[in-house]
């Protein structure tokens, strides 16, 4: 990805962070700053994705505590920091874009505590619309559906996951990540000022 922003005339670089700790999400915003000053000679940004999160395919009578809080530790507590360390940065008429998940409204008891942390990454867009419209900052949640990224890999190698995941979408396929990051896109542009607070389904019409 750096390579292709930097072959069509922009600037990139990518840090690598640990998100499960408060040191290593500080780490991350001290490498930012450094990478934003050395590239613009600049502070600050325009635009925050939170999209780091882990699934785990487990039922309620299969959830332990170390489960739990491994998914709620990247999931929920990631974002949540993450963003505040941003807030500073971020400035006056910038975007939030969270990545939540279509299992936050149709019961997917499988994925028992993955539901319940997307659940509070709704919640959690809501408070920020909330709060950060007077900095004309907008702040909306993308709810894919089931996409063909590594964290599903083990269900689209198989030809039964095959079969369930395009059958969820009314267009007989499962996503694409373009599928998302088209909407990301919009999200993130001049053009969605006045869209935010919102939990926009991109999951192709699952569950209809």
């Amino acid at each position: 990805m750096v390579r292709q922003i930097s072959q069509s005339g922009g600037k990139a670089c990518a840090i690598g962070a640990d998100l499960s700790s408060l040191e290593g999400i500080h780490d991350l915003f001290a490498a930012l700053d450094e990478a934003i000053r050395e590239h613009t000679g600049g502070s600050g940004f325009d635009i925050l994705v939170n999209n780091a999160g882990i699934g785990q395919i487990l039922s309620l009578e299969e959830t332990t505590e170390a489960s739990f809080d491994e998914v709620m530790k990247i999931n929920v507590k990631a974002p949540l920091f993450v963003t505040q360390q941003a807030l500073p940065r971020l400035k006056d008429g910038g975007r939030i874009i969270n990545v939540s998940s279509f299992v936050t409204r149709a019961a997917s008891p499988g994925v028992f505590t993955y539901s319940m942390s997307k659940g509070a990454i709704d919640t959690f867009t809501l408070l920020l619309a909330k709060q950060l419209g007077s900095r004309k900052i907008t702040a909306n949640a993308i709810q894919p559906g089931i996409i063909n990224t590594e964290m599903n890999a083990g269900t689209l190698q198989d030809p039964n996951g095959q079969k369930s995941a395009a059958g969820l979408s009314v267009f007989s396929r499962w996503g694409e990540p373009e599928d998302v990051a088209d909407v990301a896109a919009f999200l993130a542009s001049p053009d969605s000022r006045w869209v935010t607070g919102q939990l926009i389904d991109a999951s192709g019409g699952s569950h209809l």
